[in-house]
């Protein structure tokens, strides 16, 4: 866990200026109070409240709606964890196994689940998506998907799927489609706005991946600014720049930087 050079004091400094700032993630991996004290372990400063992550806007999701029943969970334990926060029951977390010489995938049905949240597990299995997808059958039963963020950077020229390849399976097998908790839907726009009351006019949009984080800042009106340390090269976004297409429009920032540690000079001048 590195944080990359002068990313933090960049943080800092726009914060020591009076900017109020959020941090915006996809992943469901973990609570706030996890990202908090990652927060402070890598020197960027903030409060739980200053952080939005999709297990907690699941959870946040179905209070809106007055959710009194249980979720069945597709996820991790930080999902879990917020829900428990929030005071609503749930099933399903941990491994799931294929038991052998059952192949009816039959199993005991909970009438209580009124929910399948489907975030990054880890133990995703074929029973799982029986569960889901049966669950699923109900058209009162509320999908909900952390994200879609299809898969992760890594080395080595290996792929790790993402949750979005989890939801897209639950998706097919339920012929459902899931309302989508993380950038760039509509639900952490809402928050974003209403919640945080954010200005579109005075706010900047600080992110790596361009279907997440600049299509976010894209579609809520921000000021959007790519950083090339992640997902998206500077290649795509000269291609994008050539396309007829609208949706690849929208990928295109109205900045670019290197890495986000590269502000700090421009920021220093401010100050």
């Amino acid at each position: 866990m590195n944080p990359l050079p002068n990313a933090a004091e960049v943080i800092n400094t726009f914060q020591s200026l009076g900017k109020k700032v959020l941090y915006v993630t996809n992943n469901s991996r973990k609570t706030r109070e996890e990202f908090l004290k990652k927060c402070q372990v890598l020197n960027f400063k903030a409060t739980k409240e200053d952080i939005l992550c999709t297990a907690n806007l699941s959870a946040c999701y179905l209070q809106d709606l007055g959710f009194n029943k249980k979720v069945y969970i597709i996820g991790s334990k930080a999902i879990a964890k917020e829900l428990e926060e929030a005071g609503i029951l749930h099933v399903g977390v941990g491994p799931d196994p294929i038991i052998k010489n059952n192949r009816n995938y039959s199993f005991k049905r909970d009438d209580e689940v009124g929910a399948v949240i489907v975030g990054f597990d880890e133990h995703f299995s074929y029973p799982k998506m029986v569960k889901a997808a049966s669950y699923l059958n109900d058209p009162n039963v509320y999908f909900i998907a952390t994200n879609t963020d299809e898969r992760f950077p890594v080395a080595n020229n290996i792929v790790i799927p993402g949750t979005g390849s989890i939801v897209r399976c639950i998706e097919s097998c339920a012929e459902r489609k899931a309302v989508v908790m993380g950038k760039p839907e509509q639900y952490i726009t809402d928050v974003l706005i209403k919640r945080f009351q954010v200005n579109p006019e005075r706010t900047l949009m600080i992110g790596d991946r361009h279907n997440t984080d600049i299509l976010l800042g894209t579609r809520c009106g921000f000021k959007t600014l790519l950083v090339l340390t992640g997902i998206t090269s500077l290649e795509d976004v000269d291609r994008w720049k050539q396309s007829c297409c609208k949706q690849e429009k929208e990928f295109i920032p109205d900045y670019y930087i290197e890495s986000l540690g590269d502000l700090l000079p421009y920021l220093k001048k401010i100050k």
